[in-house]
């Protein structure tokens, strides 16, 4: 079990000036040097991003990922320091506008998402994390492994989730940083199906890193994000970077990989898709962090471009008050139409003319 603070009263506020966190600008503060965003199909004319949260404490590096909106329609995000302190998983209310701590000792934590039972699951990775898929029970604020092996060793370091109407989980196992020795030979996609087995599906990718199903839950959407990095051995030279590229891969009534995958995205050289959210019309929502042109992508299907929202401008050298996305999620009931982002050590949120995909715990 790891220790969690519940989101009650003055205790979880004294946390989080002991933290020093703050709960940022008043919810509706916009960047106005940012760029506007493009697509009129998904983006109202006047729409910007609001930031919600910025982390203040003097932590080392990091940043804020997978946010996560809950049965209640607050939304639950991880902030992920450098080193050994284990990071926190942080809880943002609309209707208050206050950020408070959900979890103390978040084990690394970076992709969350809410199951059909309300439970929260959480991908702890590597660098003094958990190494494992974790359950939540929201009330008590304890957590429990649901897998932290396949065949007896342990993940690399899973990263991000998307849980099927099946309550099958899927989930990446890249791994980025960390002293910890690696155990499994592969970086791979996995599977976790509601009596506990495990299946390895999707082998093909260098880093997999976000990840999402289309509505009809027949295609799975796959990012590979491979920047090189690995911190395994800090006297080896680092492994070269490699894909930036998101996938389509199609999947059969089993949860299994019925065909050959599809490229929807080569951002070839540059820094390419992190985290990924759907919408109910089976737009996808990718998180770019090129410097060049950091923002949220949203593509059709196919992977034509139909809108971009930036969160940072994409001259090289003009200032930067915002910079590189992380993850995303929409929020659910009259905010299902707004999309949250991680960026940086921030949440940031924007209102869309689209409603985001239903959640697995929506009736």
């Amino acid at each position: 079990m790891r220790f969690a603070l519940l989101d009650k009263g003055w205790f979880a506020g004294l946390m989080l000036v002991f933290f020093g966190l703050c709960s940022g600008p008043i919810a509706g503060q916009t960047e106005p040097s940012l760029p506007p965003p493009t697509g009129d199909k998904i983006v109202p004319p006047g729409a910007k991003l609001e930031r919600l949260f910025t982390r203040t404490a003097p932590i080392r590096g990091g940043l804020t990922e997978g946010p996560a909106v809950a049965p209640d329609g607050s939304v639950y995000f991880t902030d992920i320091p450098m080193g050994s302190d284990k990071g926190m998983i942080l809880r943002f209310d609309p209707k208050t506008g206050q950020t408070t701590v959900f979890a103390a000792d978040s084990g690394k934590a970076n992709g969350l998402m809410f199951d059909a039972d309300g439970h929260l699951i959480a991908c702890e990775g590597a660098d003094y994390g958990g190494r494992r898929l974790a359950r939540y029970d929201i009330k008590t604020g304890k957590s429990i492994t649901i897998t932290d092996r396949f065949q007896g060793k342990r993940y690399n370091a899973p990263n991000d989730l998307v849980i099927d109407r099946k309550g099958r989980i899927y989930f990446t196992d890249p791994r980025y940083l960390g002293h910890e020795p690696r155990e499994l030979d592969l970086r791979a996609v996995y599977r976790v199906d509601p009596t506990g087995e495990v299946h390895q599906i999707i082998r093909d990718v260098e880093k997999p890193n976000g990840i999402a199903l289309s509505p009809d839950e027949r295609t799975l959407y796959v990012a590979d994000h491979n920047n090189g990095t690995d911190q395994i051995d800090p006297s080896a030279p680092p492994p070269e970077p490699g894909a930036m590229k998101v996938y389509a891969y199609p999947l059969n009534e089993q949860g299994f990989v019925s065909g050959p995958r599809r490229v929807l995205v080569d951002f070839g050289k540059e820094a390419g898709c992190d985290g990924m959210a759907v919408d109910a019309e089976g737009h996808i929502y990718l998180t770019v962090r090129s410097p060049r042109r950091p923002g949220v992508l949203v593509i059709d299907p196919h992977g034509k471009e139909v809108a971009f929202i930036p969160t940072g401008p994409s001259q090289p050298g003009s200032a930067n008050p915002v910079g590189l996305p992380s993850n995303c999620t929409f929020g659910i009931g009259e905010d299902a139409r707004t999309l949250y982002v991680t960026v940086d050590t921030s949440l940031y949120r924007i209102r869309l003319k689209v409603p985001g995909l239903k959640k697995v715990f929506e009736k």
